[in-house]
């Protein structure tokens, strides 16, 4: 006895299963969407976009940039992240609180800074 698996592709908007469906990606406000439809659904899409994609202007997504390493192989630390924990250590000392000059804060004046700000 054989078994055979037929699958098909069901358009999304009418349900239709013609030979012709096919997935459509697209992006719209910072989402990726993806949609089966047949040849005619896909052009009618394709065609409603058509004037919007025209006056856009196509924007390639930012590369990440590759972690910097320092001395001991410990990814470095962001600027901004420093300017924060400083910022941190700032408050922590004005409020009277026991706080290093270096090193981790502790998650309690972390928590206390959140907490006043």
């Amino acid at each position: 006895m054989v078994t055979v698996t037929r699958v098909f592709k069901v358009d999304d908007l009418d349900e239709t299963t013609t030979e012709g469906v096919e997935t459509v990606r697209f992006s719209a406000e910072g989402t990726n969407y993806e949609i089966d439809l047949s040849e005619a659904n896909a052009a009618r899409l394709r065609e409603k976009l058509a004037r919007f994609v025209d006056a856009a202007h196509p924007v390639t997504p930012p590369k990440a940039a590759p972690a910097r390493r320092g001395a001991r192989g410990m990814t470095a630390v962001v600027a901004s992240n420093r300017e924060h924990v400083q910022e941190i250590r700032k408050w922590a000392e004005q409020a009277g609180l026991k706080v290093s000059s270096r090193g981790r804060l502790s998650a309690e004046i972390v928590d206390q800074y959140n907490a006043a700000h």
